[in-house]
């Protein structure tokens, strides 16, 4: 341990640029999978809040497309085992002066999973407003939308960003905005073991409509894997760029550490010997960097959490399964990158620098 740290000493400044190529490349992983994971982690939670199953228009590929009609909600909720059922709309539209905001119109039974911090649930012609978009648009009484106003009945307080950055508003009011009659259902069930008949006897007896687990609609929603797959291609470049990083700046320091390796092999040190010393001082720089890039992601995004201009619509969370990723990529980018620099610092040939004056 105290030889590694003496070898990182001894070449600072080489040291200092793998530290902070490393440093970048992992907090570029954590922030940009923390945020998807977060994107994923909101609109999941918005349609679990009192739904067991969804139901959407069939071979939709996104719910803000998604146009069923409203009236159907009343015959399932007749059905045997069905607990209730809300009808959303979800749709975005600009406010002033915010150039997008998530509209959501609900069936007054679905208002009660908005925690109310002030006045009253909205009725016809009046809105409810989030509490960050509320305070962003500095306590308004009516807003404007879709050229028409309308007055703040009340603010609630949600722990979902795109609820809280939104507003809310009466179904039938959305139905005006959006042009359509619902987007989708969500059904609280008595009896979760009654879930593949109702979707059975649903997707049977209404065949313009598709209805699903809500855990399994989440895991085949297509705008999810399109978010997880761009996360996963950035964080695999950022994964490359620090490896490329690694190896330039590790060959640069095999170069002028030359002479050392020469006499450490000149008085028998082996080759895996010298591998494994340049690998251990990689590793101690990877885990200085990763507690650095850990610390830098979770303030960017507690400043990105209380930001205005992104309206509590981009949060993201590092989870303990999330570090433990990291770490892992982190140690692997640090022996991948070395590994090549460290067989060439092994192989170097003491008479070949002798010959040569040096190295």
């Amino acid at each position: 341990m105290i030889t590694p740290l003496k070898a990182l000493r001894k070449n600072r400044f080489k040291t200092a640029l793998i530290f902070i190529s490393m440093s970048v490349s992992i907090a570029a992983i954590f922030l940009i999978s923390a945020i998807s994971g977060g994107v994923v982690s909101m609109y999941s939670s918005m349609l679990k809040t009192d739904g067991d199953i969804i139901v959407t228009q069939k071979g939709i590929a996104d719910t803000f497309f998604s146009d069923i009609n409203r009236s159907v909600a009343n015959e399932i909720a007749t059905m045997e085992g069905v607990k209730e059922v809300s009808a959303l709309i979800l749709g975005a539209a600009p406010v002033e002066p915010l150039p997008i905001v998530g509209i959501y119109g609900a069936s007054e039974n679905r208002f009660k999973s908005y925690t109310l911090k002030k006045g009253s649930y909205p009725k016809e012609g009046e809105v409810m407003l989030g509490s960050k978009i509320y305070e962003t648009l500095k306590h308004p009484k009516t807003i404007s939308l879709s050229k028409k106003e309308f007055h703040v009945s009340g603010v609630f307080k949600s722990r979902i960003g795109f609820e809280d950055g939104g507003v809310v508003m009466p179904l039938r009011d959305a139905g005006e905005v959006f042009h359509k009659s619902a987007s989708i259902f969500l059904l609280a069930l008595n009896d979760l073991g009654k879930s593949d008949s109702l979707i059975a006897h649903i997707n049977k007896t209404h065949p313009e409509m598709e209805a699903k687990t809500t855990d399994g609609f989440i895991d085949s929603y297509n705008q999810f894997k399109i978010i997880k797959t761009s996360s996963d291609v950035i964080g695999a470049m950022a994964f490359l760029m620090g490896i490329l990083g690694i190896v330039s700046m590790m060959s640069m320091v095999v170069n002028d550490r030359k002479a050392e390796f020469g006499i450490m092999r000149s008085i028998g040190l082996s080759s895996t010997t010298i591998i494994f010393k340049l690998l251990s001082e990689t590793l101690i720089i990877a885990v200085l960097a990763f507690a650095v890039a850990y610390g830098v992601s979770e303030a960017v995004l507690e400043m990105i959490k209380h930001a205005d201009k992104f309206q509590g619509y981009i949060n993201g969370e590092i989870t303990f399964a999330l570090a433990l990723k990291v770490f892992v990529v982190s140690v692997s980018m640090a022996l991948f990158g070395t590994l090549l620099p460290a067989i060439y610092a092994a192989r170097i040939d003491p008479m070949s620098l002798i010959q040569r004056g040096g190295a």
